[in-house]
């Protein structure tokens, strides 16, 4: 596992039923292994999301600003693992992973939260939690390339699952190869690159009032894809 860690990576992402998935994982069988902790594969996260008043991080991602960040902590449940985690989108569509240790979740940022967050985007922001999903993955680690498959189901926001057929597949790279057994498999099947954030989709659909019309082409084609 450690070395498809890909802290700095290129993420591609798909949407699919689970009965799409079902039908994909049978073709690439020989091509990955499945990340097991001790006999679970499919693990569990929590994870609350923070953001200013403004919700800056969600409108600059509605908005299509290149250089843009995300803010959480994760519960990766199996582990008993908590990570502070700062994703952010660089000029050329990399994402770069920052994170340190926590003991919890924390309702109110500490102060060492706080100062690893200005110490790592060279800005002081006045966060509060905005919601809390969850959902449950597998990763599939590739057998030969250095690439990390991870499907994500059941997701859902403040314990409501948002839509019980939906899988967010996202490979993670280097750099975005067409040669990944992924990628051809989900071609055969006429399945392309999908931009979705789990907390923008998320956000909008907590709070309606919010802005939210470039997104809203999102909610149609996952309504479309798994009626």
């Amino acid at each position: 596992m450690d070395k498809v860690a890909l802290m700095k990576r290129m993420d591609t992402k798909f949407v699919i039923t689970k009965s799409q998935l079902y039908a994909v994982l049978e073709t690439l069988t020989s091509d990955y292994t499945v990340l097991e902790i001790g006999a679970n594969r499919l693990m569990s996260y929590i994870s609350d999301y923070y953001d200013t008043d403004s919700k800056k991080f969600y409108l600059d991602h509605h908005n299509k600003i290149a250089k843009r960040t995300k803010i959480r902590i994760r519960n990766y449940i199996e582990s008993g693992l908590f990570f502070l985690e700062i994703k952010q989108k660089d000029s050329k569509g990399n994402t770069l992973k920052k994170r340190i240790a926590k003991n919890a979740f924390e309702e109110n940022l500490s102060s060492e939260s706080m100062d690893f967050i200005e110490n790592k985007t060279g800005q002081r922001f006045n966060l509060n939690k905005t919601l809390s999903n969850g959902f449950q993955r597998v990763t599939l680690v590739n057998i030969e390339l250095k690439e990390r498959v991870t499907l994500d189901l059941n997701l859902s926001y403040n314990s409501t699952v948002l839509n019980e057929a939906l899988v967010i597949v996202e490979l993670k790279q280097e750099k975005f190869n067409r040669q990944s057994p992924m990628v051809k498999a989900l071609r055969k099947m006429a399945i392309y690159p999908y931009s979705i954030s789990k907390y923008c989709i998320g956000l909008a659909t907590l709070f309606p009032e919010i802005k939210q019309n470039h997104f809203k082409q999102k909610f149609r084609t996952i309504n479309k894809l798994t009626a």
